[in-house]
């Protein structure tokens, strides 16, 4: 059976059609669900989806756990496998959901990447001539300025670039279709009006998009964060940064000047303080290593020889 004629492949594709129009979920997170019900169905192929039960889905795990998926990405499957089996119980009438109450096992859970305040300066004051490498100056300073989001950064139009330096705030739609205001620093209204004043040289006829890609559309996540890596490549950075790592600098380094834990969860738009939590773990870090460069007792000293009589 061709996947077009795939029964289970059109519920997929309804399931889709709801995230996308009753929970307005991004393209980017409805592609995730579709590839991990994609996953399942493969994994369990000779299985008529009302067929799964709980049995099916440990040895899926087990399968992707013997493939050395971590836990963490394991769970992330079985989320979305979860949510789909909700929606067939609740519009499609299937009898149970064989998710319930299943859990991979916990990874240990790594601190987010973020960059020292002086490696941010050398990636973003280095040197800008021409539209596209004023365009990605903007961007740069726009994602540590203020938190955002790649999916917040590219969706932004002309006229929200036109209202930064009067207002040095910018309002963005993050996920879930939530929208908040978050404050741009002067540094970056400066590189998004330098940016401005030579986007003709890039953006096509009509176009409406801040940041444009070299064909004169909306630019592209992933050039996004090829542009990013070049830029930190050439500011002599060793160690990859992608566009998310902006975003952890922007919160690791608010955070440990102004210690206000739910301000920076408001810019970062996080529905939980818990999802901001993990940056605590950062200050910590850095309060630690000033504490062992700076206090007294911090470090034990080599013990002073006695006198021989």
């Amino acid at each position: 059976m061709s996947q077009k004629d795939d029964p289970r492949r059109r519920l997929l594709d309804g399931f889709l059609d709801q995230l996308a129009h009753q929970r307005r979920l991004s393209p980017g997170t409805r592609r995730n669900y579709r590839r991990a019900v994609e996953l399942l169905l493969t994994l369990n192929e000779a299985v008529a989806l009302e067929k799964i039960d709980p049995q099916h889905i440990r040895r899926a795990v087990s399968q992707l756990h013997a493939r050395g998926m971590s836990g963490r990405t394991i769970a992330y499957l079985l989320s979305g496998w979860r949510g789909f089996f909700r929606w067939l119980v609740k519009y499609q009438g299937f009898p149970h959901n064989p998710c319930v109450g299943l859990r991979a096992s916990k990874s240990p859970k790594a601190l987010p990447k973020a960059l020292s305040p002086d490696l941010m300066a050398r990636l973003l004051e280095g040197p800008a001539s021409g539209p596209a490498q004023l365009r990605d100056k903007a961007m740069f300073e726009l994602f540590y300025s203020s938190g955002l989001r790649l999916a917040e950064l590219v969706s932004l139009d002309v006229a929200d670039g036109e209202s930064m330096p009067g207002q040095a705030e910018v309002t963005v739609t993050g996920k879930g279709a939530k929208t908040r205001i978050v404050p741009v620093g002067g540094k970056a209204c400066t590189a998004v009006a330098a940016w401005l004043a030579e986007r003709a040289g890039l953006a096509g006829p009509g176009e409406t998009a801040l940041f444009v890609g070299a064909r004169g559309r909306r630019i592209s996540p992933s050039s996004v964060r090829y542009a990013l890596s070049q830029r930190a490549r050439r500011s002599g950075l060793a160690q990859h940064v992608h566009p998310h790592m902006l975003r952890h600098s922007f919160a690791s380094h608010l955070l440990q000047s102004s210690g206000d834990l739910r301000a920076v969860q408001e810019m970062l738009g996080h529905s939980s303080i818990s999802t901001t939590q993990v940056y605590t773990h950062l200050d910590f870090q850095h309060l630690a290593k000033a504490y062992d460069a700076a206090h007294p007792r911090a470090k034990r000293k080599a013990p002073i020889p006695a006198k021989k009589p």
